[in-house]
């Protein structure tokens, strides 16, 4: 099906339209100097193709959430969420095929790019069956793909670029269609850029970004002096889904606006000087104003002994906690644990939350004070989600100890595959594995296990017919050959 998106008027007046499928192959990049309309051209684009296609919109100032009133995007404010959930919301996303605008705003811009990386891997990495089309729209790209280092960490920078570089390379197979937009390109890592195939060139009057906006256009250098003169609204467009030749397009009317829009002149207020001035330099108000003296009566009670009253009513009676024999106690902790990793939504609650459940399940089977702190029990819930519900220290002192330069949230997995290797039992596959470490995708998963065998902590192998096996070299164990997506 071909659906031709109008995006306004050439300089004759004719309609210049975008081949949204070619689109989805070949991919855009919008340049153009803050006031040059480049937000208005976004929003031109995805008001007429929706309800054509998918789009999700990475949002850095929150100007697109306007969209969910009239066309029925999903907002979501970043802010509001962890990590961990933007990606879970990302996988859903893709599932369901829902068009949302995700606002960065309120966020810093070292959080900004931790939250872009974590939504486009997670969209990356959905599973083959959710690979449907998609335009993914970023806005002010070079914040999430720099070409140069900033003032954010360096593992910030290059988790960020990495995303973009995915999207833009290798998300066609995906059915991800990123659509960027820059105010400088110049800015903007190159290998980004370049894999753009069609482009949308406004005003801009730093010479660099003339330059590189005339070579992506195939114009010559002295051409490029009419990138600077372009109008407000007005780009230069090339590419198979617009045109094989250079033309300029005059952006058409939009239907909804940003939450903030242009400046624009207002008059000052008519108000004297030295009226204004008093108003200005008044003294501030007191914040708080004493009350009044009581009225005399009888002798007021001291603070101290009111406290001490108080003190004695809210503090409960103490009761006789009876003595649980140890193996009892065991017993009853690790049906507790059992339970817990029964709960699927467990796998993605945070260990703080899950700890706060625990002590509420055991206070409800008899034991008033388990015998756990908050990091004891994250290890025993690492090895229970690996299968392992007796204590771990008894019988797994090895293991834990070649565990210990891994991090916590990465104990269950190493336990697992141990579990798995220390019975001889075949290799847990990567369904399996993502269970343990919190995750639904499967890309996650190959990286952690990179990440393990980095740390020389493990040796994976894979046969010829795709059966992969891991051995521990520290312990000597070994699990046997299993498919990497069996259950």
């Amino acid at each position: 099906m071909t659906v031709r998106v109008d995006m306004g008027q050439d300089g004759k007046g004719d309609a210049v339209a975008m081949d949204l499928e070619e689109l989805l192959a070949t991919r855009l990049l919008v340049q153009g100097n803050s006031g040059s309309g480049k937000s208005h051209l976004l929003r031109r684009l995805l008001e007429k193709s929706a309800g054509h296609v998918q789009q999700v919109i990475i949002d850095p100032e929150g100007d697109f959430v306007t969209l969910s009133d009239r066309y029925g995007h999903i907002s979501i404010e970043a802010a509001d969420y962890s990590e961990r959930e933007i990606a879970r919301f990302a996988t859903r996303i893709r599932e369901h095929r829902a068009s949302v605008v995700l606002s960065l705003e309120g966020l810093e811009a070292e959080g900004q790019m931790k939250c872009a990386a974590a939504f486009l891997n997670a969209m990356f990495d959905a599973p083959r069956d959710h690979w449907y089309p998609a335009l993914v729209v970023v806005d002010e790209a070079q914040l999430f793909a720099p070409s140069g280092g900033g003032e954010v960490a360096e593992d910030v920078r290059r988790a960020s670029l990495s995303a973009m570089t995915n999207l833009m390379c290798r998300g066609r197979k995906r059915g991800l269609a990123g659509v960027i937009a820059t105010q400088r390109l110049a800015k903007l890592a190159k290998n980004v850029a370049a894999e753009a195939s069609n482009f949308l060139m406004g005003r801009t009057f730093l010479d660099i970004d003339m330059a590189r906006a005339a070579d992506l256009l195939g114009m010559e250098r002295r051409q490029a002096e009419a990138i600077r003169d372009l109008a407000r609204g007005h780009f230069l467009a090339l590419g198979p889904a617009v045109s094989r030749r250079p033309i300029s397009v005059q952006i058409g009317a939009v239907e909804t606006s940003a939450r903030s829009g242009s400046p624009k002149l207002t008059p000052l207020p008519e108000a004297p000087s030295a009226e204004l001035k008093d108003l200005l330099l008044a003294p501030a108000e007191p914040e708080w104003t004493p009350p009044a003296p009581p009225a005399p009566s009888a002798p007021p009670q001291l603070a101290s002994d009111r406290l001490l009253e108080a003190l004695a009513r809210s503090t409960p009676a103490r009761e006789e906690i009876p003595d649980v024999d140890p193996e009892e106690a065991a017993q009853k902790i690790a049906e507790v644990l059992r339970d817990i990793t029964a709960d699927e939504e467990s796998t993605y609650r945070s260990p703080s939350v899950l700890y706060q459940d625990f002590l509420v399940r055991c206070r409800m089977v008899g034991l008033a004070r388990p015998p756990l702190d908050l990091s004891s029990f994250v290890r025993r819930l690492s090895a229970a989600r690996a299968g392992i519900h007796g204590d771990p220290d008894d019988d797994w002192a090895q293991a834990l100890e070649a565990a210990r330069a891994l991090p916590d949230d990465m104990l269950g997995p190493f336990l697992l595959v141990a579990r798995a290797a220390r019975e001889g039992a075949p290799c847990p596959s990567d369904t399996e594995i993502a269970a343990t470490y919190g995750t639904s995708s499967l890309g996650r998963v190959r990286r952690l296990l990179q990440y393990i065998e980095s740390k020389e902590l493990f040796v994976t192998r894979t046969d010829l017919s795709g059966k992969r096996s891991i051995t521990i070299p520290r312990l000597g164990w070994t699990t046997q050959p299993a498919e990497i997506g069996s259950s």
